[in-house]
């Protein structure tokens, strides 16, 4: 370990660091350093989350936090480690699966409103109602017609939503084709994470341009000074995971002096 300063060498000689080496037989010396140095960073923020989420409660706010971006690019990783240690009581994480016959009768935004917060709680949506300006179109899942009107109304809604009370917090996870391959490509070898790959997965390669297409549009028309779209560069998930805990802490004004621990 030539090389090594004395504050490595004690990483390196830790229980963790052993399970990672024991763990996996390809790990080295620098990307054993890099998830110490990322599980160290990742804790002293969500002990923040912690003072957030009492801060949510005990002003009575109500925070609505949405994780877009193509499939595989980490939103559901990203969201487990915002919520790793937070009260369970307190806030919810919505991911709608496909409408019944029921909701496609009801305004499109109807089912999102239902799982909106109360007061003094967090609601995390893996993916939201941008599922009909991206997702929706591009596998012919509506019809033009319902894309235009969600594209008319969504700012108008989301208005309502904060001038109501509503913070809302927009994260867009952003990833290259060859990157979205490789996870694909991990997905389907693994035997406990390859139920996760669909029918949508399987033609998002094919369609990676109609992606970029209606992402270009749905940011030109919904990146808003009361809900700006915030864009997390994902290919690298530990910097992505922490970089979004940062940009979280940073717009909410939560207390950070906060004594409730």
């Amino acid at each position: 370990m030539s090389g090594l300063t004395p504050k490595n060498i004690k990483k390196l000689n830790s229980k963790r660091a052993l399970k990672l080496f024991l763990k996996d037989d390809q790990m080295s010396v620098p990307k054993a350093l890099r998830i110490l140095d990322y599980e160290a960073k990742l804790k002293k923020l969500q002990e923040e989350l912690i003072k957030l989420q009492h801060w949510v409660e005990n002003e009575g706010e109500k925070l609505v936090v949405l994780f877009e971006g193509r499939d595989a690019a980490g939103k559901g990783g990203a969201i487990r480690r915002i919520t790793q240690n937070l009260n369970p009581r307190e806030f919810n994480v919505v991911a709608l699966p496909k409408p019944t016959p029921e909701e496609n009768e009801q305004w499109y935004f109807q089912r999102y409103v239902k799982n909106l917060p109360r007061s003094g709680q967090i609601t995390f949506f893996d993916r939201s109602w941008y599922n009909r300006a991206v997702v929706e179109p591009v596998n012919g899942f509506c019809t033009p017609e319902e894309y235009t009107i969600f594209m008319n109304q969504v700012n108008d809604f989301e208005k309502m939503l904060v001038d109501s009370g509503v913070r809302l917090v927009k994260f867009y996870f952003s990833i290259s084709k060859d990157e979205q391959a490789r996870r694909f490509k991990d997905i389907k070898a693994s035997p406990v994470k390859k139920w996760k790959f669909s029918a949508v997965d399987k033609a998002a390669l094919g369609l990676w341009d109609d992606y970029t297409d209606y992402k270009t549009k749905m940011f030109e028309k919904t990146n808003t000074k009361f809900a700006p779209w915030l864009v997390i560069k994902a290919n690298k998930k530990m910097r992505a995971r922490v970089e979004v805990i940062q940009k979280l802490l940073e717009i909410v004004p939560y207390d950070s002096d906060d004594s409730n621990k």
